[in-house]
């Protein structure tokens, strides 16, 4: 049974990682959060944000959906959870930087070529309209008859491009990044290699996240 492994996990987790960083992670408690980055990443398990750019406890604060989708700014009733995260990193907690990471083999992608016809999919037929945008750019670029491996890779990087042109849309966020207070990033993570490549907009390509370290 899964939640016997999980048990296990937790026990072990207290006992080593907690314990040797007992001080640290105390003194999170007690203060409270005050994270590097907002980090809008996919719900998929294969893509754990922590181990991927191996950040600790308060680093980074972090939203997952269903393809790493952000939705345009809309002022209404409604709620949203990830857009009222976004509010709350930014406005809260004041981050600098917002990174957008989509990743390879990304099942949301996928299911905009194969659209879901289960009935009790229906919210997740609605959600993955926002992507919508990026899966009409590929195949315009590559054309409907381009071999579907190479369509669903770069819908994945289109969507992530999209994603920020959708987080631009928030007043609060497009006045920050005017002002220079706030950065926003597009990564891709590939989860066969685990390497990462970031969207540069000057050269309009993503290109390795090791470059832009040494930057």
């Amino acid at each position: 049974m899964a939640l016997a492994e999980f048990a296990e996990g937790n026990k072990k987790f207290k006992n080593t990682f907690f314990k040797k960083n007992s001080k640290d992670l105390l003194e999170l408690a007690e203060k409270g959060q005050s994270p590097k980055a907002l980090f809008i990443g996919c719900s998929d398990s294969r893509v754990i944000p922590d181990l991927m750019i191996q950040t600790s406890p308060g680093d980074l604060f972090v939203i997952r959906n269903v393809g790493n989708l952000v939705p345009p700014y809309k002022l209404d009733e409604d709620f949203h959870a990830t857009a009222s995260g976004i509010e709350y990193a930014v406005n809260v907690l004041n981050v600098s930087d917002i990174i957008v990471c989509g990743h390879s083999h990304c099942g949301a992608i996928n299911a905009l070529y194969d659209c879901p016809t289960d009935k009790n999919l229906v919210q997740i037929k609605k959600w993955l309209e926002l992507g919508t945008k990026a899966k009409s750019l590929a195949v315009s670029s590559l054309g409907a008859n381009a071999p579907k491996e190479e369509l669903l890779r770069l819908t994945e990087k289109l969507s992530i491009i999209n994603q920020i042109d959708n987080l631009l849309s928030y007043p609060y966020i497009k006045e920050r990044v005017k002002k220079g207070k706030l950065s926003i990033h597009g990564w891709y993570y590939c989860i066969k290699d685990g390497s990462i490549d970031y969207y540069d907009a000057l050269e309009n390509q993503f290109t390795p996240l090791e470059n832009f370290s040494k930057n």
